[in-house]
């Protein structure tokens, strides 16, 4: 019997601000399947008839509990993974955007969240789970420290 494969869009953000001229971005921290602390960037899945970049500002705000204005794309990124309680494969496409922070509190985040923090660029990429989402703090941790400069 063949695995079965689903296939998955999302989309979600650096969220940053600067402080002291120095750039901050948020993560979130998820419990996983098998209950290891993860810290992530926002993410979600793009509902069906939603822009791409709506779905990222919507996710954020889901997640983070803050709302932001899209300064840029920064990537899309794919990877596959095991669905445990599903039992099947998952094709996952990520766009990414670069979102400054302009409102809300991190602590209205939804209840798929355990938690939401700032952290500076260089602790936020060593906290990262995700390789591919450390791929996309590296490329744009340039940018930010020129917008936060």
């Amino acid at each position: 019997m063949r695995n079965k494969v689903k296939f998955e869009v999302s989309a979600g953000g650096v969220v940053f601000k600067c402080k002291n001229h120095k750039p901050e971005v948020i993560l979130c921290r998820h419990k996983t399947f098998n209950s290891k602390d993860v810290w992530s960037l926002p993410k979600g899945w793009v509902e069906p008839g939603e822009k791409i970049v709506a779905a990222a500002l919507r996710e954020v705000k889901e997640e983070s509990g803050l709302e932001g204005e899209v300064v840029e794309k920064i990537d899309t990124i794919q990877y596959w993974f095991f669905h445990p309680l599903e039992k099947v494969r998952v094709k996952k496409r990520v766009h990414f955007f670069l979102i400054k922070a302009a409102g809300g509190n991190i602590s209205q985040h939804d209840y798929e969240v355990d938690e939401v923090k700032w952290f500076p660029v260089e602790e936020a990429l060593k906290r990262c789970a995700y390789k591919g989402e450390k791929e996309v703090l590296t490329k744009v941790a340039v940018k930010l420290r020129e917008l936060c400069a």
